[in-house]
């Protein structure tokens, strides 16, 4: 599946949970131990990508398997290989039924929750919505360069079509 693919929501938000949240959200993980620090050194060779998603914890997670959904008759009708995984302290919900195979499925789930989840607590700062602006920046750039290119055939043509009817 393409990072693209993730990008289209491929699993519905099935419900936001309003109440207040417990005291181990509000509390931010520190990035470095007491009394380390990064120097230049370490950083220069850094590149400006951001970091990778934190993971899942799971005593947070609620996990089910129902029986699948759509085309392919008895094999996914009657087998329960769709994973539905529930994040508790946010109440997202993510249902996977893209393979045949529950380990699959149940790594798929993970990775689109976890996705979910950072968009639901950072929102423009998570890692989704950077790739994402990255992604147009270059599509419009692209579209950028193809414009020009074409602008500049445009007038070589007229430059040679005027040099023809001259001679």
């Amino acid at each position: 599946m393409s990072s693209s693919g993730f990008l289209r929501w491929s699993a519905p938000l099935a419900r936001m949970c309003t109440a207040p949240w417990g005291l181990r959200l509000r509390e931010k993980p520190a990035l470095l131990a007491p009394g380390a620090a990064v120097t230049a050194v370490q950083m220069a060779g850094k590149r400006d990508r951001p970091a990778p998603l934190p993971p899942l914890d799971e005593s947070d997670l609620e996990e089910q398997f129902v029986k699948g959904h759509g085309p392919g008759g008895q094999a996914t009708n009657k087998t329960s290989n769709c994973v539905v995984l529930k994040h508790i302290p946010s109440g997202i919900v993510v249902k996977c039924h893209q393979t045949r195979s529950v380990d699959q499925n149940r790594k798929l789930a993970r990775k689109i929750l976890q996705q979910k989840v950072d968009i639901f607590y950072n929102g423009e700062n998570s890692l989704v919505y950077k790739e994402k602006r990255e992604a147009e920046k270059k599509k419009q750039e692209r579209k950028k360069r193809a414009k020009e290119t074409l602008e500049k055939k445009k007038l070589l043509k007229e430059l040679w079509e005027s040099s023809k009817n001259v001679h």
